[in-house]
C-alpha cells in the first residue's frame, strides 16, 4: 500500500514537505543535502524511492545532463489529496480556514518565505491583499499560531496600493488565495 510506504522515516518527510508544499518547486540531490545535512546516499535513495512510486519525477537539467532535477508528479491520482496532507501537516489548511474567511474582504492571500519555497519553517510569511479589521486579525493569528505552532507574519496592502512589483524580491511566491 502507498500510504504504508509514504510516511517512513524523517528524509521522507521532509522530501514530501519540501516537494509538495509548493509544488512548481524542482530541487538537486547536492542542495537536499546540505538543506537537510544528510548524506547524498540517504537523499538518494528515499528520491528513488518516491520516484518509484511515481510520486515525483526526475528532470534532466538544460544546463548539465548530468545533474538530475525533481519535482511532484501532478498527474499522480494522489497528488491532490496528499497536498492536502501535507497542506494541514504544516498548518496552512488553519490559517486559510480561521483567519481568512473570517477577516472581511480579503481580495488575495500571498504565501512567500521558506513555506513557498517548500522548506519547513518556524514561520509563515504572507501577504493580504483586502480591507480588514487588522484587531480582529491580530486576535485571530494568536489563536491559529497556538494551532499551528508556528508565527505568523503578514504584511497587508489595501487593494488600490497593491500591485505585482510587491511580489517582486521575496522569493518564492505561492498563491493561497484570490485570482
Amino acid at each position: 500500500m502507498i500510504l504504508e510506504q509514504l510516511f517512513t522515516g524523517k528524509i521522507r518527510l521532509k522530501l514530501l514537505v519540501r516537494l509538495f508544499l509548493n509544488p512548481n518547486t524542482r530541487v538537486f540531490l547536492r542542495g537536499l543535502e546540505r538543506e537537510f545535512d544528510v548524506s547524498s546516499n540517504t537523499i538518494r535513495l528515499e528520491l528513488a524511492k518516491l520516484t518509484e512510486m511515481h510520486l515525483i519525477q526526475e528532470f534532466i537539467n538544460e544546463d548539465n545532463a548530468k545533474v538530475k532535477e525533481y519535482g511532484v508528479n501532478r498527474q499522480h491520482p494522489m497528488f491532490s489529496s496528499l497536498r492536502h496532507v501535507i497542506l494541514q501537516y504544516v498548518g496552512l489548511d488553519q490559517i486559510v480556514e480561521h483567519i481568512l474567511e473570517k477577516l472581511g474582504n480579503v481580495k488575495a492571500v500571498y504565501l512567500t518565505g521558506d513555506l513557498a519555497e517548500g522548506k519547513n519553517s518556524p514561520y509563515v510569511d504572507l501577504l493580504l491583499v483586502g480591507e480588514v479589521d487588522r484587531s480582529y486579525m491580530l486576535e485571530l493569528i494568536e489563536k491559529v499560531e497556538g494551532l499551528i505552532g508556528k508565527k505568523i507574519r503578514i504584511a497587508l496592502f489595501h487593494e488600490n496600493e497593491f500591485n505585482e512589483v510587491h511580489l517582486q524580491g521575496v522569493g518564492e511566491v505561492l498563491q493561497l488565495y484570490g485570482n
